[in-house]
């Protein structure tokens, strides 16, 4: 693909970007804008969780990400993998308005920020309500691509997932589990200082950032992330006990509402 000189300015400089689902075009000119996944400064939610929630060991606000994220891996080891499956959600435009959301897992981009090995699914409505989806892989600081190869419609059950080899090269994995579709990509880190750390490992509902700003959160609905787990160098693996705990909260609204029924499971509501 071949970028314009505007494009290859703002990489140069850091911009960041990520596909938006509203069509090749649209989300090429996204990524010359910037568009970014990672999330914002956390803020502690004042009062006691609510919900039941029995694993989480703290519970934040994000202006873009809600999920839960394990923050640091077990001592001696790194987070090598983030693996989960979930159903496609049917979104709804709010005040009736086009949005977008997008359900993803990753390794680092949290308390780790030099990098993010991550993959997932954008959900996107317009203001009449047609919804379109797109699987997409990334490797900040790096622009996130699209598959091709694989379809997508609302029920259907998708398994996502991505393995780091070394701390500069991994592999991203969506498969649709309704229809056999599967797309798999091999990655390296951008650059020296994109290295993966294994800090973190995220699983996430987000309102991702387009230029300065966030684009307008559709109503996902419930995103239920199940068979949730984070694969360890050492071989063993850890799920979602213990993980922090993000809600999204913009203009002084709680917008999205997150529990952690199991230690393989992470749902994410839209409120």
């Amino acid at each position: 693909m071949k970028f314009s000189a505007a494009i290859i300015a703002l990489f140069a400089a850091g911009t960041l970007a990520a596909p938006q689902g509203r069509g090749l075009a649209a989300r090429n000119e996204a990524r010359a804008v910037g568009r970014s996944r990672l999330s914002n400064p956390r803020r502690p939610a004042s009062g006691e969780i609510e919900g039941g929630i029995t694993n989480a060991t703290n519970v934040d606000y994000s202006s873009n990400w809600s999920g839960a994220v394990l923050t640091s891996p077990p001592a001696g080891a790194t987070f090598t993998s983030v693996s989960a499956q979930f159903t496609v959600p049917t979104p709804k435009p709010v005040n009736g308005k086009a949005g977008s959301s997008s359900a993803w897992v990753g390794i680092d981009g949290d308390t780790y920020g030099n990098a993010i090995l991550q993959t997932g699914i954008d959900f996107s409505v317009t203001a009449s309500g047609s919804v379109s989806y797109d699987a997409w892989y990334e490797w900040y600081p790096d622009y996130a691509y699209d598959f091709s190869g694989i379809s997508i419609k609302a029920g259907d059950k998708i398994a996502v997932s991505v393995v780091s080899s070394s701390s500069s090269a991994g592999t991203a994995t969506i498969e649709n589990l309704t229809n056999g579709d599967k797309v798999s990509k091999k990655l390296t880190a951008p650059s020296s200082s994109a290295k993966l750390g294994g800090q973190n490992a995220e699983w996430i509902v987000e309102d991702f950032e387009e230029g300065s700003s966030l684009v307008t959160l559709d109503n996902f609905g419930t995103v239920t992330f199940t068979s949730a787990s984070a694969g360890l160098s050492n071989g063993k693996s850890v799920g979602t006990t213990g993980a922090d705990i993000i809600d999204i909260q913009q203009n002084g609204q709680v917008l999205t509402s997150v529990t952690v029924p199991s230690s393989s499971e992470v749902v994410v509501k839209y409120v």
